[in-house]
């Protein structure tokens, strides 16, 4: 079965830090991995990728505080938050897909998501 699971969602302070999870099933390695959110009332937004050749990228609401990682049997996918601010409130969301090519992915496999509350 594919799935994606996120856990590690919850309340936090600003300026606070979290690290939400992905347990990745039935996903086959040559695939993106990513994690989205949406902010309530707003469109959904990615966050961070990883692509099957090796390489990260982050959106510029998140780069030098937010970092994407995986486990080494790549079956969990992290998401580490730091300086958390209340703007980040929002769903968070992994998914999966094949690359197209470098510089694209398809996001067919989605998780539930996971509420991130920030306070002021």
């Amino acid at each position: 079965q594919v799935q994606l699971v996120e856990s590690g969602g919850g309340s936090v302070e600003a300026g606070g830090s979290r690290r939400l999870s992905c347990e990745v099933s039935g996903v086959a390695s040559t695939n993106c991995l990513g994690w989205f959110r949406q902010p309530p009332g707003k469109q959904r937004e990615v966050l961070a990728t990883i692509h099957p050749t090796g390489g990260d990228s982050y959106s510029g609401a998140v780069k030098g505080r937010f970092t994407i990682s995986q486990d080494g049997s790549k079956n969990t996918l992290y998401l580490q938050m730091i300086t958390l601010k209340p703007e980040d409130t929002a769903t968070y969301y992994c998914a999966a897909g094949p690359s197209r090519n470098v510089n694209a992915c398809e996001w067919r496999i989605w998780g539930q998501g996971t509420q991130v509350t920030v306070s002021s």
